[in-house]
């Protein structure tokens, strides 16, 4: 369930990323099962989170951050250069 926020919102948590160091690397072997598992268990810490790209060019970044997007359910609120900015709010317990 992916969710549309305002740009109020989006503005406030990119702000609340700056600090942050990434806490993934995707390196040459790219987008791994391995690395989408270590993308999964920080959102799930975190919430929000950096994730630092390299190696490749801008298309084949903004195609990995598309498949993080859709695997994952997270959202990518910021991108620039090589650091993408994910966030996944917490389930809501039942």
């Amino acid at each position: 369930m992916k969710e549309n926020f305002s740009n109020i919102e989006k503005k406030a948590l990119r702000k609340k990323a700056h600090s942050l160091k990434p806490v993934v690397m995707i390196g040459q072997h790219g987008l791994t099962d391995a690395v989408l598992a270590e993308i999964d268990v920080a959102l799930n810490a975190h919430e929000l989170i950096k994730v630092r790209i390299r190696g490749v060019d801008k298309n084949e970044r903004t195609e990995q951050c598309a498949q993080i997007e859709h695997q994952l359910n997270a959202e990518v609120l910021h991108q620039i250069g090589g650091i993408t900015v994910l966030y996944r709010p917490e389930p809501v317990p039942s």
